[in-house]
């Protein structure tokens, strides 16, 4: 059976939030992506009070992607990773991957951030699945529409076991890893015997906190 290090990406993985990052390094390509920001920071302010869901939410705010060539993209995102992404990465979570990998463990990054962006992440050596929310394309052009489900709390575990069983993938969870910034990863955390919770602020009776930088 395999042990699993499972790793959520935003605030645990990297310093900033992502999709912010994506988008202010898209409108830096094109400064006329600008005219979205009104839209996306109305929609960041009406998930922040409950009005809209986490999945309207984000379709709004990433609505800057509509219509882009696939291909455009794949040049987009790599140069993305090159410029920042890789730049805001917390070198003790490297450090942590590279330990566990080193003691056999598999390494799973799990998302509600765009897959399409995310798989970039497969530079990082030890990373063995990424897994974030997937956008639809239609005629080789994407679509802020969500493929199935915004990647997000219980959705998460679904798409985990979704991939693991297509994979024939048997997993030893009691022996397994998890590390999160957030409590909306808890069906993740009790997935598993080691969780952890990363630069949390408020303390946790269960779940130890650990301080990345």
């Amino acid at each position: 059976m395999e042990k699993l290090a499972i790793f959520d990406v935003d605030y645990t993985l990297t310093k900033r939030e992502t999709l912010a990052e994506f988008y202010w390094f898209m409108i830096k390509k094109n400064p006329k992506l600008i005219i979205h920001a009104p839209k996306s920071i109305m929609s960041a302010f009406l998930y922040g009070v409950k009005v809209l869901d986490s999945q309207t939410a984000k379709e709004n705010f990433i609505a800057f992607i509509d219509g882009m060539q696939e291909e455009s993209m794949q040049r987009l995102v790599e140069e993305f990773y090159e410029k920042r992404l890789s730049k805001i990465l917390y070198i003790d979570a490297i450090d942590t991957m590279k330990k566990l990998k080193a003691e056999g463990c598999k390494v799973y990054l799990i998302s509600a951030s765009a897959e399409f962006y995310l798989n970039e992440l497969y530079k990082i050596k030890e990373v063995d699945k990424v897994i974030g929310t997937r956008f639809t394309s239609v005629g080789g052009k994407y679509s802020r529409k969500i493929a199935g489900k915004n990647c997000k709390g219980e959705e998460k575990v679904r798409r985990l076991m979704e991939v693991l069983k297509e994979e024939g993938i048997e997993v030893d969870f009691k022996n397994s890893y998890m590390f999160s910034d957030s409590l909306a990863d808890l069906p993740l955390f009790n997935l598993v015997g080691n969780p952890y919770l990363i630069n949390y602020k408020k303390g946790h009776d269960k779940i130890e906190i650990l301080n990345w930088k």
